[in-house]
């Protein structure tokens, strides 16, 4: 776990822990969207967010370091397994309607954000951003002998 990454300066296990974590901001932007999406009036909040891009850069960064010291793996575990089940909760409980409601989003913090996502977008982030991150691990596989 404490390999290095392809292509990030986390260890395997730094990097497992920010992919929990975007599932932790799917669940954390679904209000959001709704709300200012309703409201119409997220440009401003998008690029006001933006303007913070460095900051945030430098917390994302920080953060699964620490966290990958103070939570074990069968937490973290038991934590992306929360958040699924209650997405996959909240996605059942979804409408047509709720799931277009949109806003603008600050492109600048990730490469998965469009200008411009809807409720079911930001569902779908959450995959993306997971599947691009995975591809980055550098786990070795089981042997062969130990294979179902």
């Amino acid at each position: 776990m404490g390999r290095p990454t392809d292509g990030t300066r986390w260890t395997n296990r730094q990097l497992l822990f920010h992919m929990v974590l975007g599932y932790g901001v799917v669940r954390t932007l679904l209000p959001l969207v709704r709300t200012l999406g309703r409201l119409g009036s997220s440009r401003r909040f998008a690029a006001t967010l933006n303007a913070g891009r460095r900051p945030f850069h430098a917390i994302n960064y920080v953060g699964p370091c620490l966290a990958a010291r103070l939570i074990p793996p069968r937490v973290m575990t038991a934590l992306l397994d929360a958040v699924i089940g209650s997405l996959q909760r909240a996605l059942a409980a979804e409408t047509e309607r709720s799931l277009a409601w949109s806003m603008y989003m600050p492109t600048g913090w990730d490469p998965y954000f469009l200008p411009r996502m809807s409720v079911l977008d930001v569902y779908h982030f959450g995959t993306r951003h997971f599947d691009h991150y995975r591809r980055q691990l550098t786990l070795t596989p089981p042997p062969p002998s130990a294979r179902s």
